[in-house]
């Protein structure tokens, strides 16, 4: 057995060897193979087929039984790729913490410091803004529409379609006073829309990294030249705005059309 080049890669992307994937795919073809049997199976030599194995028992694709000789057997993928993951975030999170307690203050003690780029936008240059976050966001976008927001809708509806057709994960939060025909065009391009009542703030995030916040005037009917914006490139600042769309959009409602 063999996998697509596409799937090889994906593996070799996980962290498994060439030697580990034709051992995990001859494990699938093969029932409980001893390490002898796989290793003719894979084509891969005895002297190395245990230092095989034995890494993929570690990294959760494989297990073995005790029985003499040993046989051994192919674990679900799901498995072997969530201890992976385990495996890895946890290598990650050791690593961060050696680099941040070394690095850390002596970055705090330098003269450098970060220096996000923050905008304070309105009128025009907030559309203008949002065709700069449609051309340059690959993964999702999260929208929230501030109550007095609802004039934004259909000046953003080619950028919101232009992300839709690109594949891009859409989710957008919109006021409970919503008009029907407003929330029947964003449902059309979005991959989610949900409602929430009094929903006064507003903003947009684009791939955990871009974030616009709006700040909508005061008072209904009011021109879009009104509304203020502030876009941020800070991780920071993403991270913030991310988590508090998710408790919005965990007591918000889904909307009946």
């Amino acid at each position: 057995m063999s996998f697509s080049d596409k799937t090889y890669k994906a593996l070799s992307q996980v962290g498994l060897t060439d030697s580990e994937i034709r051992a995990y795919a001859a494990l699938l073809k093969i029932k409980e193979p001893t390490a002898s049997e796989l290793s003719k199976s894979a084509n891969i030599p005895y002297s190395k087929v245990y230092d095989v194995l034995s890494s993929l028992e570690e990294k959760g694709w494989v297990s073995s039984n005790n029985t003499r000789p040993t046989r051994y057997i192919a674990k679900s993928p799901s498995t072997g790729l969530d201890t992976t993951r385990q495996r890895n975030d946890d290598r990650f999170t050791k690593q961060q913490a050696i680099i941040l307690n070394e690095i850390g203050p002596l970055y705090e003690s330098s003269d450098s410091s970060e220096k996000p780029d923050i905008l304070v936008l309105s009128g025009s240059a907030i559309e203008a803004k949002m065709l700069e976050v449609a051309h340059s966001c690959r993964r999702e976008v999260m929208i929230a529409i501030p109550e007095t927001g609802q004039m934004l809708v259909p000046r953003a509806m080619p950028r919101l379609q232009a992300l839709h057709d690109r594949g891009v994960n859409i989710r957008v939060l919109a006021p409970q006073s919503m008009n029907t025909e407003f929330l029947k065009s964003l449902s059309r391009v979005s991959t989610t829309v949900r409602i929430k009542k009094d929903l006064f703030g507003g903003g947009i995030i684009s791939d955990n990294q871009y974030v616009m916040i709006l700040l909508a005037p005061e008072h209904v009917g009011a021109e879009v030249s009104d509304t203020v914006a502030i876009w941020a490139d800070h991780a920071g600042l993403a991270k913030f705005a991310t988590m508090y769309f998710e408790y919005l959009f965990e007591g918000s409602e889904a909307i009946q059309l």
